[in-house]
């Protein structure tokens, strides 16, 4: 389990999403009339357990030696502008990670599972985690193919793969796929049965922490209260702005339910991530059909981070925790603000607890910023 060397992460770039302005009313009217219609037809398949008897295991015994050896870390091979920037702010290149070193052995594939959301709501730490199990390949940078690179196709994105024996999984993560439009069409055409990981937040929470971020990169940009409003008098909430938009999760998912059904999406709660991420790791690992190896025993809770990190190496000084990007203290807000954004989102919130089968219990927080005030 011990093969990092040392690990920072990147900063999530903020994304706009280009979509229609919508008000409470109509939405919810919109999601109530469509919420079964959308996922009549489907079946649950029956699905195997990934089998962890590889035909490689002699090969892999042979580069014991080798894995154990401190790698040097290596160029990637693809050179566009937006990922040769996130790769210079993600140190980790999967050559410093000596977890999974399979780079020269196995065969790259296109990804069986994909983390599609959501921005700012705790991606980054579940990739990481599931990186520790042996059994998982993952990009470390954000491919973005769905949203921004797909005209490069297929064979551009497979090449961005790691390689994997049999038996291992290929995952990616991009947490803009969840709220563009044409992504779930365009996952569906790759891989019908592929398996979608949302992690969710209260959307209230998530939309500070999506506007710290800017803020630490754009000091001058207006407050979260003025971005807001369309009109704080009238207390018209502008669901046009992306920190508060991509929080409607019900309108999201009623978008990839047309296309896939909820027993291929598993939904992980930001919040019991970080107060029990052993608990919530059991669940992924279940779902993705692996054995249950990433436990309680590789986390512990950063006090002044105000999260969990995966516990050094036993050949590592440095602790595998995130960067400087996370962990910022976010500021304070108005509390009639958050009053009143926790209004608005509750219809959407009762949609989205009813279309996923799970209660996440944010409503238990409308009175003040709820818990976990860094970003």
């Amino acid at each position: 389990m011990s093969c990092y060397n040392s690990l920072q992460f990147p900063l999530q770039e903020n994304y706009v999403f280009q979509g229609r302005l919508v008000t409470e009313e109509t939405t919810f009217a919109t999601l109530r009339g469509k919420l079964y219609s959308a996922s009549q037809g489907f079946t649950e398949a029956d699905r195997s357990a990934l089998s962890s008897v590889r035909e490689h295991a002699k090969a892999e015994q042979r580069t014991v030696e080798w894995i154990r050896t401190p790698a040097s870390p290596t160029k990637p091979a693809f050179h566009t502008t937006v990922l040769e920037r996130e790769h210079q702010e993600f140190s980790t290149t999967d050559s410093d990670l000596r977890v999974n070193c399979t780079s020269d052995y196995g065969e790259k594939k296109l990804p069986q599972a994909i983390i599609i959301g959501v921005k700012k709501g705790g991606t980054r730490a579940l990739l990481e985690a599931l990186r520790v199990h042996p059994d998982v390949r993952a990009v470390g940078n954000e491919p973005h193919f769905f949203d921004r690179n797909y005209e490069k196709g297929l064979d551009w994105y497979r090449d961005l793969m790691p390689s994997t024996l049999e038996g291992q999984i290929t995952m990616e993560k991009t947490p803009s796929y969840f709220v563009t439009n044409h992504a779930p069409k365009r996952i569906h055409s790759m891989a019908k049965d592929i398996k979608l990981i949302i992690v969710v937040r209260n959307p209230v929470t998530r939309a500070i922490s999506d506007y710290t971020q800017t803020l630490s990169k754009k000091p001058e940009i207006a407050t979260f209260e003025v971005l807001a409003f369309k009109n704080r008098t009238l207390g018209l909430i502008d669901a046009s702005w992306s920190a508060l938009r991509i929080g409607i999760y019900a309108l999201h998912l009623e978008s990839w339910m047309q296309y896939f059904p909820l027993s291929q999406m598993h939904f992980v709660s930001g919040e019991r991530l970080i107060v029990d991420p052993g608990g919530e790791m059991a669940k992924v690992q279940d779902f993705l059909g692996l054995k249950r190896i990433v436990t309680d025993k590789h986390f512990y809770f950063n006090k002044t981070k105000g999260f969990p990190c995966l516990k050094k190496p036993e050949d590592s000084s440095t602790p595998r925790c995130l960067g400087k990007s996370k962990g910022r203290t976010h500021p304070k807000i108005d509390t009639d603000v958050i009053r009143r954004l926790h209004k608005f989102y509750k219809p959407f919130n009762m949609m989205f607890y009813q279309m996923t089968g799970q209660n996440f219990q944010w409503e238990l927080e409308e009175d003040s910023e709820p818990r976990g005030s860094q970003d």
